[in-house]
């Protein structure tokens, strides 16, 4: 698996000095690009091949929130290909090597010259190895959407929501959905089910659905047609 060490900023943490979600992602979507980025396989490669990844869906699984100044090792590995899928693990470990989180993740690659997906490439195969699956309770891919839900003010895309692939990137997305959650509400696991891509000066219109401890979120255009679902599921506060 590769890893790289890092400690928490205080840039990184909320109101009360933890990691934050979006930051979790940011380490967990900095993690798979450094590697790529080492085994030569990162941005250019994929530019030059016409190539770019595209995250299907999440699932992030929450042990405990780090506070500013923890020491941590975040680490990611692909444990499957499939035509033009690809799996990958990521975790957080604090500095007793126990778990912070674990995640998977599917990824779909695609031709950017046609918008069609693409077989991944041997290249990527033999650069990134395939390691075993990591230990966890797997959720589905597919979010059960509750009935009718809440609506929310109308998102409008800006520039700041946007990563070098040019459209929404997919933490921003889990960051607009984190706004519909009680205050009291802490994040034991994220699903998230993206459905297409989100673009500058798109909107996107949230609603919102809370039942029992889940809170689901889907953010869709004006035709009712979703960009991306995401359930958030509520964690004791005494497990933090």
């Amino acid at each position: 698996m590769y890893t790289f060490d890092s400690r928490i900023r205080y840039s990184e943490t909320d109101s009360e000095g933890r990691l934050t979600m979006a930051s979790l992602i940011n380490y967990f979507q900095d993690c798979s690009t450094f590697q790529s980025e080492d085994l030569g396989l990162g941005v250019e490669y994929l530019k030059r091949e016409h190539l770019v990844w595209v995250l299907s869906s999440w699932q992030i699984v929450v042990e405990a929130y780090p506070c500013l100044g923890d020491e941590v090792k975040i680490g990611t590995q692909p444990y499957g290909v499939k035509g033009f899928l690809g799996y990958r693990n990521f975790a957080m470990w604090d500095e007793n090597g126990m778990y912070i989180a674990k995640a998977n993740s599917l990824w779909t690659l695609l031709d950017t010259n046609t918008g069609r997906p693409a077989t991944v490439t041997q290249d990527m195969i033999d650069g990134y190895g395939i390691g075993e699956k990591l230990e966890m309770e797997y959720a589905p891919r597919k979010i059960i959407v509750p009935g009718d839900g809440m609506k929310g003010e109308p998102i409008v895309v800006r520039k700041h929501h946007l990563d070098t692939n040019h459209h929404v990137n997919n933490q921003q997305f889990i960051d607009m959905a984190m706004d519909y959650i009680p205050e009291d509400f802490v994040v034991g696991q994220v699903r998230a089910e993206y459905k297409k891509q989100a673009f500058l000066h798109y909107i996107l219109i949230p609603y919102v659905q809370a039942e029992g401890g889940l809170v689901t979120i889907v953010l869709q255009d004006e035709e009712a047609k979703p960009y991306a679902v995401v359930e958030l599921k509520r964690k004791e506060q005494e497990e933090i």
